[in-house]
């Protein structure tokens, strides 16, 4: 087989196709990539978002045909708390590893402002163990199990008289983040005419309000007619159940009333085979590729910048990404080298500054020990002045007390002679 000959005109290039001369091989390229995918088998994440009681859950066993034993959540918690269950399916041949978020406590506080904080941080989480995997030197994304969100399932509460605050306010902030399909959560208790008044008004509500929902994608002919279609029924209005009813002669998934009953798979009494349809028949794989082309590699530019790396330097050129790492690093050791010198300059002024002090502190013990030091002679010299006064008081006290002795003993010998003459 002749080389491909390229001819260059300026910047195009112009390829010329040549018909092969016999048959190679490389159609079998499709088979092998359904053979090696099926052998490692798929993941999907789905978060539900949702007030307590509006049927997630049951949504969830409806979906996958299945019991996931979900535990019922409290109105009381005082924030939102997301609890994420991983499980293991197997469809003939095909595994799925489907992981199921849900939003506990959401609508349920007081204060409604903070309550997409948590449902953010959880995405962007998910994206960042990612990107930390990415950026490994070894790494090992063939086994990593990726729980980035691939649909956001959002449960809007069937009131009929639009959306509220809280589920545009959530919604904006989750667009440009995740796939989000709106839905209406437990639709048989609006009626068709209604239902169809509610799902316009929230449609319009979510266009004035600049929301970008995930649309089915309709570049693909093999279903482009038919997400097409399922575009314009969005938001779905399903119904969720666990429990059989017998309908005929075969049991269905239905909620029973005094009135009636409503099968969850007539598609005249809901729309959950359309979502069932355009969630994991049709569109799951489109799901997967846009998390990772759009909303992933939105969130990767971002951090990449944040952390100072860029594909094109001051001059608008192109630069690697050793160059950047050199960059940083230059200017990383730089900014330790300065902050070293700065610290290094604190330290000395620090050590004069205590030095002065020291100084200030010895001239002043100096000043108190060259007081106390005249104080104690002042004292000194007093205490002495006062002993010999004692002592001088002392050999004047004796000598008159020898002097009134004498002149004692004398009156006495005087007395004693006079009374001698006498007898």
């Amino acid at each position: 087989m002749p080389p491909v000959e390229v001819e260059n005109h300026g910047l195009e290039e112009q390829i010329r196709n040549l018909t092969l001369a016999g048959h190679v091989g490389f159609d079998s390229l499709p088979d092998q990539l359904v053979s090696k995918s099926v052998q490692n088998g798929f993941i999907f994440n789905i978060m539900c978002i949702g007030e307590t009681g509006l049927g997630k859950s049951t949504l969830m066993d409806s979906l996958f045909n299945t019991n996931f034993e979900s535990n019922p959540s409290p109105h009381t918690l005082p924030t939102v708390k997301l609890n994420g269950h991983t499980y293991e399916l197997q469809e003939s041949n095909v595994r799925l590893k489907l992981t199921i978020v849900d939003t506990v406590g959401y609508g349920d506080q007081i204060n409604k402002e903070d309550s997409f904080k948590a449902i953010v941080k959880y995405i962007d989480d998910q994206f960042e163990n990612y990107l930390q995997e990415e950026l490994k030197i070894k790494r090992s994304l063939s086994s990593f199990h990726d729980t980035r969100i691939h649909v956001c399932l959002y449960f809007i509460c069937p009131t009929g008289h639009g959306l509220k605050s809280i589920d545009l306010v959530c919604m904006k902030k989750l667009d440009q983040k995740v796939n989000i399909i709106p839905i209406i959560a437990k639709a048989d208790t609006i009626s068709k005419t209604e239902l169809q008044k509610f799902k316009s008004k929230i449609m319009a509500e979510l266009q004035n309000n600049g929301v970008h929902i995930y649309e089915f994608p309709v570049d693909d002919e093999t279903v482009s007619e038919i997400n097409s279609s399922m575009n314009s029924h969005i938001p779905f209005a399903v119904i969720g159940s666990t429990d059989f009813v017998k309908v005929g002669s075969k049991l269905v998934r239905a909620r029973q009333y005094p009135w009636g009953t409503v099968q969850v798979e007539n598609e005249t009494h809901c729309d959950f085979v359309k979502l069932r349809e355009m969630l994991i028949r049709t569109n799951m794989e489109d799901m997967r590729e846009k998390t990772h082309n759009r909303h992933y590699e939105l969130y990767r530019k971002k951090r990449l910048e944040q952390m100072g790396f860029s594909d094109v330097d001051a001059n608008n050129k192109p630069i690697s990404f050793q160059e950047t790492f050199e960059v940083k690093r230059t200017n990383h050791l730089q900014e330790l080298q300065q902050k070293e010198d700065e610290m290094r300059q604190m330290f000395v002024v620090r050590v004069k500054e205590k030095e002065a002090e020291l100084k200030e502190a010895e001239k002043e013990l100096h000043a108190k020990f060259d007081k106390l030091k005249k104080d104690h002679t002042e004292e000194k010299k007093k205490i002495e002045d006062s002993r010999k006064k004692l002592e001088d008081e002392v050999v004047e006290f004796n000598r008159r007390k020898a002097q009134y002795q004498q002149m004692g003993s004398s009156s006495h010998h005087t007395l004693t002679l006079g009374k001698s003459k006498k007898k």
